[in-house]
């Protein structure tokens, strides 16, 4: 048993460590992720609860010359939300979008890529939110700099893992990866709806029986 722990434990520091493989060479990295089974949902989640984790700390810990929090107006909850809400709408979105157009990711594997391509944000936020409290006003530039090479270096591995997974070529995995863009403003658009009606739903069942009540 303490062998097979230990086989589990060593496969899941692997796959933790081949995220760093993966933001390198992404090509290779992103196929054997998933053709190879190089990757794991252990290895994935931590890297996304990673990425959340370093976005609240930034709140607390980022100098305020850099981040203003209002702290009173600031709903925790929400804010986790507002993080993997978008990238929940993006899996299935990418995933169903790709289904009926001869795309080989499984709906796991576009999930498990996502979060693995999001490497780059933890690894480079946490050095540079401790850097922000030694540095004046005046290398602004270079945190915002540093900041969104974090965000565009995850956002083209995201692209480049789903080419990868879902064996497409350049021009049809730009193409899909605007088609999934798009697919995630209908899908928010449907959940307005969607909650829209089960919020007036609900208010008519309520002044009904408040009107039952006063006839009774």
């Amino acid at each position: 048993m303490a062998a097979i722990t230990k086989e589990k434990y060593d496969h899941y520091i692997d796959s933790l460590k081949f995220a760093l493989y993966c933001i390198s060479h992404p090509l290779d990295g992103f196929w054997d992720l998933t053709h190879e089974k190089r990757g794991t949902y252990a290895a994935a989640n931590t890297i996304l609860i990673a990425t959340v984790l370093i976005r609240i700390l930034k709140l607390r810990y980022t100098s305020f010359i850099f981040v203003t929090v209002y702290w009173e107006d600031l709903n925790i909850f929400l804010y986790i939300a507002s993080i993997l809400f978008p990238l929940s709408l993006w899996v299935v979105g990418n995933w169903g979008l790709t289904t009926l157009f001869d795309g080989k990711g499984r709906l796991g594997q576009v999930y498990m890529a996502t979060c693995y391509a999001l490497t780059p944000y933890p690894l480079l936020q946490f050095p540079l939110m401790i850097f922000s409290n030694f540095v004046t006003v005046d290398e602004k530039e270079f945190y915002a700099m540093v900041s969104a090479i974090s965000l565009v270096w995850a956002a083209l591995l995201v692209i480049a893992a789903m080419g990868q997974i879902h064996e497409y070529t350049a021009g049809k995995n730009l193409l899909f990866t605007i088609a999934t863009l798009f697919s995630m403003l209908v899908m928010i658009f449907i959940l307005m709806i969607f909650f829209s009606m089960i919020s007036q739903g609900v208010s008519y069942f309520i002044s009904l029986g408040k009107e039952l009540l006063f006839r009774l």
